[in-house]
């Protein structure tokens, strides 16, 4: 009787053991020496994923794995979509991840007045993103935040950037200020680029775009600067003063040189410039010029305009910039 007391004293230790070996294995931490990343595809198994995991080293056997997930797990399916895994995560904790469909994030930023080119640069450094993808028209992508996965293609991504800005632009119009100056979603789009390129504080940008309003209205150029930049560098920094030849030059974008508006846009303009352009600042003014503080002092009249030129250049001298 002692010694069948014993056996099944040391066999109910030996079961709670390998049940303790069960649930560390299990929760305790996993063999991944490093942050990983596995794409599930649509359409796999649990089995399939525990395969992945294993020949990605994120855990110890595709065996155990599933059997363990199906032991201690919810039952809840795998969702699809690229998962980073951390060092040493658990593998209780992978197949939550994998349940929860906490997919890695990848993203395309483009900032609010990023020309087209640039957006493209940003869209062919993206890594995970596949295919080649020309230089988008411009002012016909929305900025924004656009994630992706691994796997996408360029063109899908544009595409969506673009249907984003025919979506806003579409219903922004429709909620135009009667009377604004533009008459087309075109030109709206036009504008805005130009109000976005020429002020970048918030509270300036529906003053700077009843200004061009004023200023189309009344037949002047808009002798925006952004304009003159455009076609010489398609939207990238000029990284230097404007030639005189280059204020002269007719080349359909130069406001300088000719009256109205460009020809295109010469950046993709923002939700807040398309708005100030649709429903701009109740302001008479006509003219506006650098303050120093990083905004713009505005003006009604010429003389006016003329008398803040001075206080700029004064400005400009006193920081050794003339």
């Amino acid at each position: 009787m002692r010694k069948a007391g014993c056996l099944v004293l040391l066999i109910g230790l030996a079961a709670i053991a390998v049940l303790f070996g069960v649930v560390q294995s299990w929760g305790g931490s996993g063999p991944a020496p490093r942050t990983l990343t596995v794409q599930i595809k649509d359409g796999t198994t649990l089995g399939g994923a525990a395969k992945q995991l294993a020949a990605a080293g994120a855990v110890p056997s595709a065996t155990r794995f599933r059997i363990y997930a199906r032991l201690f797990g919810s039952g809840e399916p795998i969702k699809t979509g690229e998962y980073r895994l951390p060092a040493h995560i658990s593998q209780s904790d992978i197949l939550k991840l994998l349940q929860g469909g906490k997919t890695l994030q990848r993203l395309v930023v483009v900032p609010e007045g990023y020309p087209s080119v640039m957006v493209h640069d940003a869209l062919m450094k993206a890594d995970g993103l596949t295919g080649s993808v020309a230089v988008p028209v411009e002012g016909s992508i929305l900025p924004d935040s656009y994630a992706f996965q691994r796997g996408d293609t360029r063109a899908s991504v544009v595409a969506r950037m673009q249907q984003a800005m025919r979506g806003y632009l579409a219903a922004a119009w429709a909620k135009r200020k009667p009377g604004i100056a533009v008459s087309t979603p075109e030109q709206a789009i036009i504008l805005a680029s130009i109000v976005e390129k020429e002020t970048g504080k918030p509270s300036e940008r529906r003053t700077v775009a009843a200004v061009y309003g004023n200023r189309l209205k009344r037949g002047m150029p808009l002798q925006a600067d952004p304009t003159v930049i455009y076609p010489i560098t398609k939207g990238r920094p000029l990284g230097r003063r404007i030639l005189r030849s280059e204020l002269q030059a007719k080349n359909g974008y130069n406001t300088y040189a000719s009256p109205g508006l460009p020809v295109g846009p010469i950046a993709n303009p923002g939700r807040a410039s398309i708005d100030a352009v649709l429903d701009p600042g109740s302001s008479q003014a006509l003219y506006f010029v650098a303050d120093g503080t990083g905004g713009h002092v505005f003006a009604d009249t010429l003389a006016q305009h003329n008398a803040n030129v001075q206080k700029w250049y004064a400005i400009r001298k006193a920081r050794g910039e003339m």
